[in-house]
């Protein structure tokens, strides 16, 4: 067997690294289900660590299932735990949830007045992630009948996952942009990204589940998450998204439930998660039996060629993910159509559930929706991509134009939003930043909205273009 070693010098806290070691171990092989571990004593020797210390963190391992510890025998691998291990499964677990809402801070208070004294056109709304009025598509309303209109109806009545020509779009969609194989069964229509999560939320999480999420992230302002009850735990994210440490660091702090992530230019940082990063998250979930949820809404949206935009779920072996898609950021808010990628009975489960507590979706925004991924998106991607660039690359030069040296950030590489940092400016000189794009009628998101420090903002950069503003 392999040697037993800590890093005595390491931030984490000796026995996390401890259960982190033998995590590792019996993922290795090193451990396998049934196995014997060293005995108390001599692994306390061997790692140069307190006996309390190795209890400690076999109690823990023995508290979440991984081993079994037998009076007067010793501690195991738990051979039912991990008896399959190569093939682990997901538990998804079913519960519904109460209400506990958050409040807005003194800046989006600052934010509403604003808008509410002003016409739209008159503001610089960048803190408005949403596509543009004059990149939406012209859509036109398929020429049907009423009567076949009410055959639809009909059918997605019997079809609760959505109609069967919808998700047969979405399934040619998802191979043409990712060259993702989807059974057409994986696949369930939602009125939108919102609606997907509100639905995994009330279906396969209960009250003061721990949830990790990036941090920061856009997950973190969302309202339907306190409204569940779920405790929200950041995990740190680095140059390639969310860093393996932080998860394992928060997996051994908290009964982990599911993870959100949102891989592929990250709200709000723009960041992509690495290939390498991606196969990562997936093994480690794996071992721990944690669910993924993804959210790919800015995926299409490329500036740089480099970029690998696969999602998480084009990596899924294991049936681990739950993949959320939309077309808001394709044609706007007005056809409220997403999509749930994931295993099948949980897609039925969470179908029966929207059929319990929701009407479910009317025919013709399903019929336009596989319109335009059928007939429209080919042409008009690349005209939002185009846009979207170069008011990435404008809104950059006002920025470093504006404030030189004082603001940080990474280029842009796709996507809809850039994330920026003052280093060296306290709470009060940011308050007084804002104020000041206020005063100019230019609107952003702070950090705070998304878990994160004072001293950072996102812009949005799509809305750039609609008015001059002061250098």
């Amino acid at each position: 067997m392999a040697e037993w070693r800590l890093d005595q010098d390491r931030g984490m806290p000796l026995y996390q690294q401890l259960m982190q070691l033998i995590e590792e171990k019996i993922k290795a092989g090193d451990l396998v289900p049934g196995r014997a571990l060293p005995a108390e004593r001599k692994l306390a020797e061997e790692l140069q660590v307190n006996r309390s210390t190795v209890i400690r963190a076999l109690e823990e391992l023995t508290t979440q299932g991984i081993l079994i510890r037998k009076r007067g025998s010793g501690t195991f691998v738990n051979p039912n735990k991990w008896g399959m291990q190569t093939r682990p499964t997901i538990n998804w677990r079913t519960s519904l949830t109460p209400d506990n809402l958050s409040v807005d801070t003194p800046y989006q208070r600052d934010v509403k007045e604003l808008l509410a004294q002003h016409r739209s056109r008159e503001i610089l709304d960048l803190g408005n992630g949403d596509l543009p009025k004059d990149l939406l598509p012209e859509l036109k309303i398929p020429d049907i009948s009423l009567g076949e209109m009410l055959h639809g109806e009909a059918t997605f009545i019997r079809e609760n996952r959505g109609i069967k020509a919808t998700r047969e779009s979405v399934q040619k969609h998802l191979q043409t942009a990712y060259g993702m194989t989807v059974p057409l069964e994986e696949i369930f229509i939602t009125s939108g990204t919102q609606q997907s999560l509100f639905l995994i939320t009330q279906g396969l999480l209960k009250p003061g589940d721990a949830i990790g999420i990036e941090a920061p992230s856009y997950f973190y302002s969302l309202r339907l998450f306190q409204a569940a009850g779920l405790r929200i735990i950041p995990i740190p994210m680095d140059g390639e998204g969310m860093t393996v440490n932080g998860l394992q660091e928060a997996s051994l702090q908290y009964p982990l439930k599911m993870i959100f992530l949102n891989p592929i230019f990250q709200n709000p940082t723009g960041t992509v998660m690495s290939p390498e990063r991606k196969q990562a998250i997936l093994d480690y979930c794996l071992l721990k039996r944690i669910p993924i949820v993804e959210d790919d809404a800015y995926g299409s949206f490329v500036f740089d060629e480099t970029v690998d935009n696969r999602p998480l779920k084009s990596l899924d072996k294991r049936q681990q993910v739950l993949y959320l898609g939309s077309l808001s950021k394709f044609a706007g808010q007005h056809i409220r159509i997403g999509w749930m990628v994931g295993p099948a009975a949980i897609i039925r489960e969470l179908a029966d559930i929207r059929d319990q507590i929701d009407s479910g979706l009317s025919f013709l925004p399903q019929l336009l929706a596989e319109h335009y991924l059928t007939s429209e998106i080919t042409a008009h991607l690349p005209i939002i991509v185009s846009a979207l660039k170069e008011r990435a690359d404008k809104l950059q030069t006002w920025l470093r134009n504006k404030y030189g040296q004082e603001i940080s950030f990474e280029a842009a590489k796709g996507g809809y939003h850039l994330y920026c940092r003052f280093a060296n400016k306290t709470d009060a000189e940011m308050d007084e930043l804002l104020q000041e794009l206020l005063e100019e009628k230019v609107v952003v998101k702070e950090g705070i909205q998304f878990g994160d420090k004072k001293n950072a903002v996102r812009f949005s950069f799509g809305h750039f273009v609609e008015r001059d503003i002061k250098s």
